[in-house]
């Protein structure tokens, strides 16, 4: 009763199955929600380029600029490639289905496991970075980072548990998101006219007529750390059925809105850092510094900053809409243990959703609540993804052959081209920061989805019936009977024992030869007609002798079933607990395992 009253308090009273509604979404609120994961990576994807450049010098940071336009271009080529992804697959295009309808089970899984290692890192990234923007305004809470991170999971998760999944429904969502782009477009559009009007010194130029010389894996290593910002580019294609009819065309204007705003953002906020010659700084994100510089410290920079915070916890809430949903797609195909797939009181995947917010909270703490800890593991997962999810496309032209598959075939072949090369540079300059990680654990991922499957088969073909089931055919039945003592709560477990075996063995373990003889007296008063078997323990083991005896038991006297019924009373208070010894559950733990054995508890309730 008192979980059932917290667990309620925390995520709200059940909700009926009549209840599970779903609403379409106009393009304007679907651009709100598909594209708060992606236009939030602006936070953070500058910074991601950038990092590397300065830890070479200050002058190597002339390469983020065209560095930032070789991310553009690769954010138009997915996008294009996606576009296919709606056309074919209307009622979600998500990497795991198509992965799995053209590729097989190998790359699905592959594709799956990356998909869950991105939406954990999603998350992480999001809220880190959520807590930085926050951090920057107010730096005397940047020592408080790792708490206020934990802090946000937590509220998010819970946000979530209580049902938190019409999102679409909730116009005030939508607001984060707009308000994260006007203020963003306010920051460019009165940086650049500063600059223009001399309000603002340029320290660079946008071109440069030379470049410094640098190593080609360094501008391979930024480039590929500013790939974080493509995450999320993908969210539109997945959700299609989502939108208001005609539903494919509405994604499609949606997914090419995010691009543009993503692409347009992300340079503009690249440039004009270039311009002011912003550098990285470890206690404040480059947002935050642009805003001081052009806002100073006003509303409108607090404004700013309070808008990017929001817009990177609203991309944390994507991930806990889908990290679930690919959870049941996989217990559903039994990948994973059939609890994910198991709809909560509030309607939601509440597995997947409490192993989400624990993976997330713990990886917080590895990383020390730094964002750019995390940069090197969280690209390695999205182009896993895109790579898997471009390569079935292409095998999906070339097996239905529509109208105009040649072109559909050339743009997802390069999109899954470009992809896969991409991936290739992430892990071989990032393998030594921690994408050796990732690439370690995805293929664990997969080896343990073949084990759960492998179990699951095995379970169904000695569970399926063979023939006709005699259920006349008695069983042949000892009951063993451990006592602690002699008291009310015996009487009926006694009475129990005898009602559904007539071969009854009372077992009581000495470690005290005086109480055992009192014991024996009063057990013959009692004239139960059982036997009392008397167990020697001369390391003053209980469960030990008692477990030996059953399997003797069972060993000397093979039988159809042996049932060990314990007597147990219950306190009146749950707290009570603390005094007596839990005696059926450590009998039941250590039988747990071994066959044709049944543990039963005969309870007798104490008053309070």
């Amino acid at each position: 009763m008192m979980y059932r009253a917290l667990k309620n308090f925390l995520v709200g009273e059940p909700l009926a199955s009549s209840h599970r509604v779903h609403e379409k979404l106009p393009r304007w609120k679907a651009l709100a929600i598909y594209a708060s994961d992606a236009l939030s990576s602006v936070a953070y994807g500058t910074d991601a380029v950038l990092i590397p450049l300065v830890a070479i010098s200050i002058a190597a940071t002339s390469w983020s600029l065209p560095i930032a336009i070789g991310i553009a271009c690769l954010l138009l080529v997915l996008s294009v490639s996606y576009w296919q992804t709606i056309r074919a697959y209307p009622k979600g295009g998500g990497a795991y289905v198509v992965a799995k309808a053209n590729l097989g089970v190998y790359p699905a899984l592959i594709t799956a496991a990356a998909l869950l290692v991105d939406y954990i890192l999603t998350v992480s990234v999001s809220v880190v970075a959520g807590v930085a923007a926050i951090t920057s305004a107010m730096p005397f809470l940047y020592d408080f980072r790792v708490v206020l991170a934990c802090f946000f999971i937590t509220l998010i998760t819970l946000t979530h548990l209580r049902g938190f999944r019409e999102t679409g429904k909730t116009t005030w969502f939508s607001i984060p998101t707009y308000l994260f782009l006007v203020s963003l477009a306010a920051l460019i559009l009165t940086g650049f006219s500063k600059l223009a009007l001399g309000s603002l010194v340029a320290r660079a130029p946008l071109i440069h007529e030379v470049y410094p010389d640098i190593s080609l894996f360094l501008v391979l290593y930024a480039f590929s750390s500013g790939c974080a910002a493509l995450a999320g580019i993908e969210a539109t294609a997945g959700n299609v059925p989502s939108f208001r009819p005609p539903e494919p065309r509405n994604a499609k204007i949606t997914l090419a809105w995010v691009a543009i705003l993503l692409g347009g953002f992300f340079l503009g906020v690249t440039a004009l850092s270039h311009s002011l010659s912003i550098l990285p700084s470890a206690r404040e994100t480059m947002i935050s510094q642009l805003g001081r510089t052009v806002f100073g410290d006003g509303f409108l920079y607090y404004l700013l900053q309070l808008s990017t915070a929001l817009i990177l916890y609203m991309a944390a809430n994507t991930s806990f809409s889908d990290f679930p949903r690919v959870c049941s797609l996989l217990a559903q195909d039994r990948f994973l243990p059939r609890q994910f797939a198991s709809l909560g009181d509030r309607l939601v995947f509440s597995n997947g959703i409490l192993i989400l917010g624990f993976l997330a909270i713990c990886l917080v703490i590895f990383a020390n609540g730094v964002t750019y800890f995390l940069i090197p593991l969280y690209a390695v997962g999205v182009f896993f993804s895109f790579s898997t999810s471009q390569s079935g496309m292409v095998r999906y032209h070339l097996k239905h052959r529509e109208k105009g598959w040649m072109g559909a075939l050339v743009i997802n072949g390069v999109g899954a081209g470009v992809s896969f090369v991409v991936l290739l540079v992430i892990a071989a300059t990032k393998f030594s920061h921690g994408a050796w990680l990732i690439l370690v654990l995805i293929p664990a991922l997969v080896i343990w989805f073949r084990i759960t499957r492998e179990h699951y088969r095995k379970a169904s073909v000695q569970l399926a019936l063979s023939g006709e089931a005699d259920f006349m055919k008695p069983i042949k039945h000892v009951v063993v009977l451990p006592l602690s003592g002699i008291h009310n709560g015996v009487v009926n477990a006694i009475r129990y024992a005898k009602s559904i075996s007539q071969d009854v063995r009372a077992v009581y373990v000495e470690l005290d030869e005086a109480q055992t003889e009192r014991l024996q007296v009063n057990w013959a008063k009692l004239e139960t007609g059982v036997e009392l078997v008397v167990l020697k323990s001369p390391f003053r083991s209980v469960i030990g002798p008692i477990v030996k005896y059953i399997r003797d038991v069972d060993s000397e006297s093979p039988t159809d079933m042996l049932t060990v019924v314990v007597p147990e009373f219950v306190t009146a208070r749950w707290w009570e607990n603390i005094y007596h010894n839990q005696t059926a559950l450590m009998i039941r733990t250590a039988l747990m395992f071994e066959r044709g054995k049944v543990v039963t508890t005969v309870r007798h309730h104490l008053s309070r």
